[in-house]
């Protein structure tokens, strides 16, 4: 399959030509209204510093139906301990820097370059890109972020710099999503981690058809003030 490179126009060619890796197109720029159309297609950037900007689709698809969680019996505990603190739409520019800051395995340096920091904190402010945020003793020890567009959430990265705290990120974004009717959470690629959480593989094809309607959906824009926190 060929990769295509991207005109001017924020626009891109169906996800089905993607090649069997998932990159579908290179080039373009990262505003809101190409980010909005990538996102609602089922593409999103990932590359490197000293790279263009790479647009993917993989397939299969990592799904996560927020009401599929599975909460351990050691999760309830620590939610029920007090321990943390969680926030959402508060601290976005720190949860993404420390998302960007955390080592991967298999991964040279980070994909959350700083030309993505900025495009995201941009998405954000502009109601778009939402963060969950885990606080110990009101320091910042976890937190995930990623992009809200009718019933689906699309997620980008999460960290944690103490036990649990992602974990308990995930728990508050599901509860959240539940309450306000957003579906499908968007892992994009496989994780054992994630797919012990409950997340699964589904074929981009059957994603794609799910996510037209989920993208019409009302939607969640704006800020998400301490409504998907716990306390």
């Amino acid at each position: 399959m060929p990769v295509f490179q991207l005109p001017e126009a924020p626009v891109f060619p169906h996800p089905s030509l993607a090649s069997e890796d998932g990159l579908l197109a290179v080039g373009g720029d990262l505003s809101t209204e190409r980010l909005l159309n990538a996102y609602a297609n089922g593409i999103f950037p990932w590359y490197s510093d000293g790279t263009p900007i790479l647009w993917w689709s993989p397939d299969p698809r990592l799904v996560l139906r927020p009401k599929e969680l599975k909460v351990s019996k050691s999760l309830r505990q620590v939610l029920r301990s007090g321990r943390f603190r969680v926030s959402a739409d508060t601290a976005f520019e720190q949860v993404i820097r420390a998302c960007a800051g955390v080592p991967r395995k298999e991964e040279d340096g980070t994909w959350i370059v700083p030309e993505m920091i900025g495009a995201y904190i941009r998405f954000h402010q502009e109601g778009y890109a939402h963060s969950v945020e885990v606080w110990k003793n009101e320091e910042l020890c976890g937190g995930l972020y990623g992009v809200s567009i009718g019933g689906a959430f699309f997620g980008e990265s999460m960290f944690h710099s103490c036990r649990d705290a992602s974990k308990v990120a995930l728990y508050h974004l599901c509860t959240y999503c539940n309450e306000v009717g957003i579906k499908l959470i968007d892992a994009q690629v496989h994780t054992e981690h994630l797919e012990r959480l409950g997340a699964r593989l589904m074929p981009r094809e059957e994603f794609l058809e799910e996510l037209a309607d989920l993208v019409r959906l009302p939607g969640t824009a704006g800020n998400w003030g301490d409504d998907a926190g716990g306390g």
